[in-house]
């Protein structure tokens, strides 16, 4: 629970030393932050009563001076215009400012000649600037981050908004794990050096003081590399759980919305894949299909025992018995739908898109060493296989798009000029 733990010890800091009635307030990247890690019920029993956006709040004036306002913003620009607004006019009774990342002077400055009716009560950096996804793995959810490894003559116009972003994400990683790493970087790739060298920066120069934590036996690395480096494995269809959700169904924020796919009772709609949450998904994340559908069987007969036995109530002590475990029943209810749900939807779109011949073929390219050998499985699988349906549905069907990833790993793998790239074009 490395990286889950610490960003959950800066929400705690943040709400447990604040006693009363409380607003918590978030940007739309703080919201997502602290969503992974904290559930609406357990922000009530913090005495959170209401989580609103910055932007959202800054459009009303209700008074809420009953309220306290906790506030938990990535320090932009635009955030600290808002609070200057809001501070101007206050509505609540205090404001606890706290900011994802540092602070510059400037900031600080602007933030204290704004609060001329000395409602701030602290302002604090906790650095909880990525989004941890589960205890090994963040993210920083920046759209369209592929574009930024285009070559140097199509560099786009925020490119150092990009960098500025991935080493804010990183140096708050590394503050939140209070230590400070080596830095490589792939030499090959111009984004991964300038990240790389602005991190470096940031660590060693800048913020020296700051990242001045007790020396390790062994430093941690820091290991940048370029999407570019490994083009085939993004390609390739992925068969353990956690992957096959995210491709075939699709993973925001520890969520998954089921709407796209079917219509489904409202509390399935959008169910939360959690490994803090979810002990059958954290014990099962990494498996593939076939074991999972085994090990779902397994959970099912263990549900239908406990209903079994919650059905055979006579006496007044079973009654208590199962009140007792109602609420662990009901969760335990909502485990089971909620897997059973999304292996029956990932089935029907495996079969749908003929995804283990796709899945074979892929291999066969990646790993095979021959041209040849290969050429008759890729041969099938365009010609004879996919000509019978393509036709009726060219434009719309997900199995042309597989189609097309397999021609994308041929030239990848062969190379442009490969016999098997030209008898497949």
């Amino acid at each position: 629970m490395v990286l889950v733990s610490a960003v959950r010890d800066y929400v705690n800091r943040m709400l447990q030393d604040i006693s009363g009635m409380k607003v918590l307030i978030l940007d739309s990247q703080t919201v997502s932050i602290v969503s992974v890690v904290y559930s609406q019920s357990e922000l009530l029993q913090k005495e959170v009563f209401l989580v609103e956006l910055i932007d959202s709040i800054s459009k009303s004036k209700e008074s809420m001076s009953h309220l306290k306002a906790v506030y938990f913003l990535r320090p932009t620009s635009e955030n600290i215009q808002y609070m200057r607004r809001q501070l101007s006019n206050p509505r609540f009774g205090e404001y606890h400012l706290f900011f994802s990342n540092m602070l510059k002077d400037t900031q600080i400055h602007l933030l204290a000649d704004s609060d001329e009716q000395e409602v701030v009560q602290q302002v604090q950096e906790f650095y909880a600037d990525f989004i941890a996804i589960d205890p090994y793995h963040f993210t920083l959810n920046m759209p369209s981050n592929h574009c930024y490894i285009l070559p140097a003559v199509l560099d786009p116009s925020n490119l150092q908004n990009f960098c500025d972003r991935a080493v804010d994400g990183i140096g708050a990683v590394f503050l939140a794990l209070k230590r400070r790493p080596i830095i490589r970087y792939s030499r090959t790739s111009d984004i991964a050096k300038r990240i790389a060298h602005e991190a470096a920066k940031l660590m060693y120069q800048q913020e020296s003081g700051l990242f001045d934590f007790r020396r390790m036996e062994m430093s941690p690395l820091l290991l940048i590399v370029d999407r570019r480096d490994d083009p085939v494995t993004p390609l390739l269809n992925q068969w353990s759980y956690q992957a096959m959700v995210h491709e075939l169904i699709g993973i925001q924020d520890n969520k998954v919305d089921l709407r796209s796919i079917g219509k489904f009772p409202k509390d399935q709609q959008e169910v939360v894949l959690s490994s803090e949450q979810d002990v059958f998904f954290k014990a099962n994340m990494y498996e593939n299909l076939g074991d999972i559908g085994m090990n779902i069987k397994r959970m099912v007969d263990d549900f239908q025992q406990v209903a079994k036995s919650n059905q055979n109530i006579q006496t007044i002590e079973d009654m208590a018995k199962f009140v007792d475990n109602y609420p662990e029943y009901r969760k335990m209810h909502g485990n089971v739908s909620k897997h059973v749900t999304l292996v029956t939807e990932m089935s029907k779109i495996v079969e749908e898109r003929k995804l283990m011949l796709v899945s074979e073929t892929e291999q066969e390219l990646a790993c095979n060493g021959g041209q040849v050998a290969t050429f008759e499985v890729v041969y099938f699988f365009c010609f004879i296989y996919f000509s019978f349906f393509l036709w009726f549905r060219i434009c719309l069907s997900l199995k042309y798009i597989s189609r097309f990833t397999v021609q994308f790993v041929i030239p990848l793998r062969y190379g442009r000029h490969s016999q098997i790239q030209c008898y497949y074009n």
